[in-house]
């Protein structure tokens, strides 16, 4: 069985969290130039056994498309073309930032730190994670 990875996808930059070889505990992976995405993925796929990438589908609150949603379905063509073999899940990414800072809050993150937009993508990637396993 491979680990789940799942991407916050971003403009600039981009969340990464991957669940345990078992699929149980998702954990925070690391937050990449989003340019750098593909090359990164590569390499990690080179040392680690990965089953399906999971990718926030970024929604307003009415459900519909927002203007990060074209974005995320290039992200989702070009890794459709670098790893054609690799299942890829779009999620509902809404609220998943909020949550995200809400924790880092609730860890006692002091302000400076929760000033770090790296972090918060990465937080936000591994919320979307647990999540999509909650549901599984």
């Amino acid at each position: 069985m491979g680990r789940i990875l799942a991407i916050d996808y971003g403009k600039k930059r981009t969340g990464l969290a991957v669940t345990d070889p078992l699929q149980l505990i998702a954990s925070g992976l690391t937050t990449v130039l989003t340019h750098d995405l593909i090359p990164y993925l590569k390499k990690y796929f080179a040392q680690e056994t990965v089953s399906e990438i999971i990718i926030g589908e970024p929604k307003g609150l009415d459900g519909n498309a927002t203007d990060a949603t074209a974005l995320v379905t290039e992200c989702i063509r070009i890794l459709h073309k670098n790893f054609p073999d690799m299942p890829v899940k779009k999620i509902d990414e809404r609220f998943t930032s909020k949550i995200a800072f809400r924790s880092m809050i609730d860890s006692g993150l002091k302000k400076k730190d929760r000033q770090n937009k790296a972090l918060v993508d990465e937080i936000s990637a591994t919320v979307l994670l647990q999540e999509y396993l909650q549901y599984k």
